[in-house]
C-alpha cells in the first residue's frame, strides 16, 4: 500500500447535501471532478483521504478507489477482485466487511455480491499469508465498499469505516435526533460563521447548537473520533495522523464565538444536550436555559434563530403541532424583529401556519423525509416602498 499514490476518491453524502460538500471540499483545496445528489469525486492519495475524513462536516464517507474492472457475472467479480494485491492492503488477522450496492441484471441480490467479494479477498488471503481473516457485518475495522452497476465494478477501500456523521459525542441522543451531518449541513447552508448571535429554540438533544459551535470556532469534526478505517490497513502511519491531527488543532479559533443560546422545556432533553456538548468539547460555548420555546433569551445584538420543531407523521400529531407553528410566527414577529429566522421542517402544510412568506426554501432529506430549511427575514417594523420601488424599513 502506497500512501503516496493517487486515485480517484468518492465522498458520499445525503441527498440534498452535495453543493455544500462540494464547497468543504474545495475549501480545503481538492479538485472536484464530477458531482451527482448522493456525493462527488475528487482526485488524491489515501494521505489526502485521511484529511478529508478529518475535516469534512457533511460527508458520510471517503472511499479510495482500488479498483474498477467490466463485470458481467458472479464469476468475473470473484476473478477480478482475486487479482487484487489484498495481502498488501488488509493484515493478515485483520477483520473484514464489505458493503455492497448493486444495479445489475447479473444478480438479483446484493448480498450474494457481498459473499463473492468476501470469498475472493480471504481465499486470496489464505493462499498469500495462510491465513484467513475474519469477516462480519461490524464496520469498524478494515471495510470495502463494492458498486456493481450494470457491466461495470468499483471496488473502495472505505477509509472512514463507521459514517463520518457518527461524530462519537451523542451518547444520549434523546427523540429523533438530527444526524450530525444534517445538522452541520442546515448550519452551513445559512452562512453563520460565528460573528453573529444564534439561538436555537426546541434544541432537543442539541446536535444544531453543537455543530454550529464547531463551526463557529473551526474545529475539525474527525479530532472527536479516535476510530477510522484507515487506521486498520497495512502502512498505515500513525505519526502522519498526528501530524495531521496537529495542524487540526492549531486551526482552531482561539477567540469565542457570539453568543450561542439552547433552550427546551423537556429537561431530559436539556440534560442529554449538556452532556452532548461536554462530549463535543463545547459546552462552554453553548448556554443552555430550560423555557418554553417563546421564552427564549435573546442577546441585545440580532443574529440567527433557528427552529427544528416536529412535524408529526400521524394525523392527530399534525392537528396538535398546527398550534405551535402558530405560536412559532408569533415568536418571530412578537420577539425577533432585526433576526434572521430559519425554520427546519418535513411537512409544508404545517409550515404555513407560521404566517411569514418565507424568503428562501433549502431543500434537504432527513432520512428519507424531503424537508425544507425555511428562511425569514424578520425586519423592525412594516416595510413600504421607497419611491423607487424598492422595500425600504420604517
Amino acid at each position: 500500500m502506497d500512501l503516496h499514490s493517487s486515485t480517484t476518491i468518492r465522498i458520499a453524502c445525503a441527498p440534498g447535501l452535495a453543493p455544500l460538500l462540494e464547497a468543504e471540499v474545495r475549501l480545503l483545496g481538492c479538485p472536484v471532478t464530477a458531482v451527482d445528489d448522493t456525493g462527488l469525486n475528487t482526485n488524491g492519495t489515501l494521505i489526502d483521504a485521511m484529511r478529508l475524513n478529518l475535516h469534512l462536516r457533511t460527508a458520510f464517507y471517503v472511499l479510495y478507489l482500488i479498483d474498477e474492472f467490466p463485470c458481467e457475472t458472479p464469476e468475473d467479480l470473484y476473478r477480478h477482485v482475486s487479482f487484487i494485491e489484498w495481502e498488501n492492503w488488509l493484515p493478515a488477522d485483520g477483520y473484514l466487511s464489505i458493503i455492497s450496492r448493486t444495479d445489475t441484471p447479473a444478480i438479483n441480490n446484493w448480498t450474494y455480491a457481498t459473499m463473492k467479494a468476501k470469498d475472493a479477498i480471504v481465499d486470496r488471503m489464505a493462499e498469500k499469508s495462510g491465513r484467513r481473516p475474519d469477516s462480519g457485518p461490524e464496520r469498524d475495522r478494515f471495510v470495502i465498499n463494492l458498486y456493481w452497476r450494470k457491466d461495470r465494478c468499483w471496488v473502495y477501500l472505505n477509509t472512514s469505516g463507521q459514517k463520518l456523521s457518527d461524530r462519537s459525542y451523542r451518547r444520549i441522543p434523546h427523540k429523533a435526533p438530527m444526524q450530525e451531518a444534517l445538522a452541520a449541513g442546515v448550519i452551513l447552508s445559512t452562512g453563520y460563521d460565528g460573528s453573529m448571535p444564534l439561538v436555537n429554540p426546541m434544541c432537543g438533544s442539541g446536535t444544531l447548537a453543537i455543530e454550529a459551535a464547531l463551526i463557529a470556532t473551526n474545529r475539525a469534526p474527525g479530532l472527536l473520533r479516535g476510530n477510522f478505517g484507515f487506521m486498520h490497513t497495512l502502512g498505515f502511519d500513525a505519526g502522519i495522523w498526528e501530524q495531521l491531527r496537529a495542524e487540526a488543532r492549531k486551526q482552531r479559533s482561539k477567540s469565542p464565538p457570539a453568543p450561542i443560546i439552547a433552550t427546551d422545556i423537556d429537561e431530559a432533553a436539556l440534560q442529554a444536550a449538556r452532556k452532548n456538548a461536554m462530549t463535543a468539547g463545547v459546552e462552554h460555548l453553548i448556554q443552555f436555559e430550560r423555557c418554553d420555546f417563546a421564552d427564549t433569551p435573546l442577546p441585545p445584538s440580532p443574529g440567527m434563530v433557528i427552529l427544528n420543531p416536529e412535524y408529526g407523521e400521524r394525523m392527530g400529531q399534525v392537528d396538535e403541532l398546527q398550534g405551535t407553528y402558530r405560536r412559532i410566527g408569533d415568536f418571530f414577529k412578537q420577539r425577533c424583529p432585526g433576526w434572521t429566522g430559519y425554520v427546519f421542517t418535513g411537512n409544508m402544510d404545517l409550515a404555513k401556519k407560521i404566517g411569514l412568506k418565507a424568503s428562501r426554501r433549502t431543500p434537504f432529506f432527513n432520512a428519507k423525509i424531503e424537508c425544507r430549511l425555511l428562511k425569514y427575514e424578520l425586519y423592525e417594523g412594516s416595510r413600504r416602498k421607497d419611491e423607487g420601488g424598492r422595500m425600504k424599513d420604517e
